[in-house]
C-alpha cells in the first residue's frame, strides 16, 4: 500500500486539509444525454463531454497541485468487480430493479456475468441500449424504441458527493430520491464493502433507507452536522441518519435545516457551504429566512431506535450554528453583490465551493463577484472552468466526495 493509500479515512469538518477525494471522470454515460431524456436524467442540457472531460481534468490537476490524492469512482469499482460476489451482487441489483420481461432479463444477464470487471462498470454506468444487444428477442425488445435503454445510463455519477458522506471514521452510503439515482448508491454501496482499500470501514444508513442525500449534509465542525431538508432528503431520511450519529457519539448535534423544495435548491449546499471554522458563504435571498430545528440526545438508549431525541424549536439558522459550534458568530459571505446577481450566481453554483483547507476554496471561476467576496474575506479562490460540468447543476463540492480530511477535533 503506498503511503497515500494509508491515509486515514475520514472527515470531521468541511474545510480540514483535504488529503484524499473520489471523483468521477465524465465518461460514455454523458453521451448517452438527448433533448428527449435529459430531463429525466436530471440534467438542464446537453453538455460538450469533451469540453466537460478537459474542465474536469482540470479540476483533478488543481487538487493535485495541492497534494491531494485523487481517486475515481469507476476505477475503485472496476477493482471491486474482482470478486465475484461483488459482481453477482451488482448484476442481480441492476436486473432486478428493471422493468425488463423475463426474456430480456435471462438474455442479459450471462451478458453481464461474462464481461471482464471493466465492461461490467461501463455497462452499469453507461447503460445498454435497446439496439446494442444481439439477442433477447421478446415482447419487450419489440416494443421498445430502438435508441431506449435497457439498462439506464448513470450521468450523474459525476456529483460523487451525493452517493457517500464520511462522518468522522465512519461511511454514510446514502439514499437517492430521484429514480434515475438510485442506482448510483447501489454501486457506491460495494465499493465501500468489498474494495479492499475499505476493509473494516464502519458504514451507516443505507441506499434501501429512507432518503438522504450527500449534497444535504454539511460537517459544520467536529460533532456538528446540518441536514437540508427539501426537494431530495426527507424528515424521516434526517431522523433515521440523526438518531444512529448520535447513537454511535459521532456528532452531538445534528441541524435539521428546512430548504425549499425546489430545483435551484435541491440540496443544502446550493444555498451555502463553509469556506473556514466559521466562515460559511450562503445565498443572500435565502438568508434571513434559512432556519435549522437543533436535534440532541434526551436519553440514551441500548440502540439508535431506543433512542429519544430532543428537538427544539426553530431558529435563525446562523444561530443555531454557531450555538451548537461553540462560536460567537458563524460569519456569512454573501454571493453577488445584489439580489440579481445573487440569484445568477447561485444558479451557477457560486455557493457550492469546495474547501481544500480552512480559508482555501474551489469555486467556477465564472462567478466574479462570489469569488471577489470570499477574497475580501480572507479566502483564497482556487478557480476552475465550469461551463459545461455545470449544466447538471453541480460544481466543485458537488463533484466530489472527500474520503480523507486532516482532522480539526484535537
Amino acid at each position: 500500500m503506498t503511503e497515500q493509500e494509508n491515509r486515514a479515512h475520514g472527515a470531521d469538518s468541511e474545510v480540514g486539509t483535504l488529503r484524499t477525494v473520489m471523483l468521477h471522470r465524465p465518461g460514455t454515460e454523458l453521451k448517452r444525454l438527448t433533448p428527449r431524456n435529459n430531463d429525466r436524467l436530471l440534467f438542464d442540457g446537453i453538455p460538450w463531454v469533451a469540453r466537460a472531460q478537459d474542465e474536469h481534468d482540470a479540476f483533478a490537476a488543481a487538487l493535485r497541485d495541492r497534494d491531494v490524492e485523487v481517486v475515481y469512482l469507476t476505477d475503485l469499482l472496476t477493482e471491486t468487480f474482482a470478486d465475484e460476489s461483488a459482481r453477482t451482487e451488482a448484476i442481480e441489483t441492476a436486473l432486478n430493479g428493471l422493468h425488463l420481461g423475463d426474456t430480456m432479463r435471462h438474455y442479459l444477464r450471462p451478458l453481464l456475468t461474462e464481461a471482464s470487471p471493466a465492461e461490467l462498470t461501463t455497462y452499469l454506468t453507461a447503460g445498454i441500449r435497446n439496439d446494442e444487444v444481439r439477442g433477447g428477442f421478446g415482447l419487450v425488445t419489440s416494443l421498445l424504441p430502438s435508441d431506449d435503454f435497457l439498462i439506464d445510463p448513470l450521468p450523474n455519477l459525476l456529483f460523487t458527493r451525493d452517493s457517500s458522506v464520511w462522518i468522522r471514521d465512519r461511511v454514510a452510503i446514502t439514499s437517492l430520491a430521484m429514480p434515475a439515482r438510485k442506482r448510483e448508491t447501489q454501486l457506491t454501496e460495494l465499493i465501500y464493502t468489498r474494495h479492499p482499500r475499505f476493509a473494516g470501514t464502519g458504514t451507516l444508513h443505507g441506499w434501501r433507507d429512507d432518503h438522504v442525500e450527500g449534497g444535504d449534509c454539511l460537517l459544520l465542525a467536529p460533532g456538528v452536522v446540518a441536514v437540508g431538508v427539501g426537494e431530495r432528503t426527507t424528515p424521516a431520511g434526517v431522523e433515521q441518519l440523526a438518531r444512529e450519529i448520535l447513537h454511535k457519539g459521532l456528532v452531538h448535534t445534528v441541524l435539521a435545516v428546512p430548504i425549499a423544495q425546489e430545483r435551484a435548491t435541491m440540496h443544502l449546499d446550493t444555498v451555502c457551504t463553509m469556506v473556514d471554522v466559521d466562515k460559511i458563504v450562503m445565498y443572500p435571498n435565502v438568508a434571513g429566512t434559512l432556519t435549522a430545528l437543533t436535534v440532541t440526545v434526551q436519553e440514551h438508549g441500548e440502540t439508535d431506535a431506543d433512542l429519544v431525541l430532543h428537538v427544539a424549536d426553530a431558529e435563525p439558522f446562523l444561530v443555531a450554528a454557531a450555538k451548537a459550534m461553540a462560536i460567537d458568530t458563524l460569519h456569512q459571505i454573501d454571493t453577488g453583490l445584489d439580489p440579481v446577481t445573487a440569484e445568477r450566481e447561485q444558479w451557477d453554483d457560486g455557493n457550492n465551493t469546495l474547501a481544500l483547507a480552512p480559508r482555501v476554496a474551489v469555486a467556477y471561476e465564472r462567478n466574479d463577484e462570489t469569488n471577489s467576496r470570499l477574497e475580501d474575506a480572507g479566502i483564497e479562490v482556487v478557480r476552475i472552468a465550469g461551463s459545461e460540468l455545470g449544466s447538471g447543476r453541480g460544481g466543485p463540492r458537488c463533484m466530489s466526495c472527500p474520503i480523507s480530511r486532516t482532522p480539526l477535533a484535537g
